[in-house]
């Protein structure tokens, strides 16, 4: 069950409207699925509308990956090594996310996505390494959004049952992180059968 204290958040946040869908993801003090989970309750209530709330919630999800885009970008390892802490960045998790995003490249922005822990530190590394941030945009959106719309629609379909959201969803985790890693291995295969680029060589 969620604790009074969340409650006492996320009825703060539900009273923003959609800004307190953005700002709870954006801000992340309470896990993404438990905000979702209840913006769909709210979207079942009739208080919002379900694409408007996808929408906030997209932009808040994508907000905050880019955060710590830009703070492995711009402090690198040693300044996440310090503050991690205060933002839930645990050393282990920077650590983790550094490995696999040099084992499987950029496509595992996307697809770590879904797998526990590392969905949130993934971006670190990829703003260490410097990854272009467009791309980097792409790849975050494009997982944001069915994260999104799956947990607002289990929030509005569970009605006021929305708090076991967390419990119902558990089971479907691994199966979930099976695939996201079989998308891995197949990014990874794809890579290394693609042809190189030509390059053109011009006569003098």
């Amino acid at each position: 069950m969620v604790s009074q204290l969340i409650m006492t958040i996320l009825n703060w946040f539900a009273e923003m409207g959609y800004m307190g869908i953005l700002l709870g993801l954006m801000v992340e003090v309470i896990p993404s699925e438990l905000v979702l989970g209840y913006g769909g309750y709210l979207v079942g209530l009739g208080k919002m509308n379900f694409w408007g709330a996808v929408l906030a919630g997209v932009a808040g999800g994508t907000m905050a990956q880019l955060f710590l885009y830009w703070a492995g970008y711009y402090g690198g390892r040693p300044f996440l090594l310090k503050y991690g802490k205060y933002i839930l960045i645990k050393e282990k998790h920077i650590f983790m996310a550094e490995e696999w995003f040099q084992r499987y490249g950029v496509g595992v922005i996307f697809t770590a996505r879904f797998i526990p822990v590392i969905r949130h530190a993934i971006s670190i590394p990829a703003g260490i390494a410097r990854m272009s941030v467009w791309k980097f945009s792409f790849y975050t959106i494009a997982a944001v959004i069915p994260w999104t719309i799956l947990f607002l629609s289990l929030g509005k379909i569970l009605g006021e049952n929305w708090q076991q959201i967390r419990e119902i969803t558990a089971p479907y985790l691994i199966p979930a992180a099976g695939f996201s890693f079989v998308c891995i291995m197949l990014y990874i295969i794809w890579k290394k059968k693609s042809p190189p680029p030509i390059v053109s060589v011009k006569k003098k």
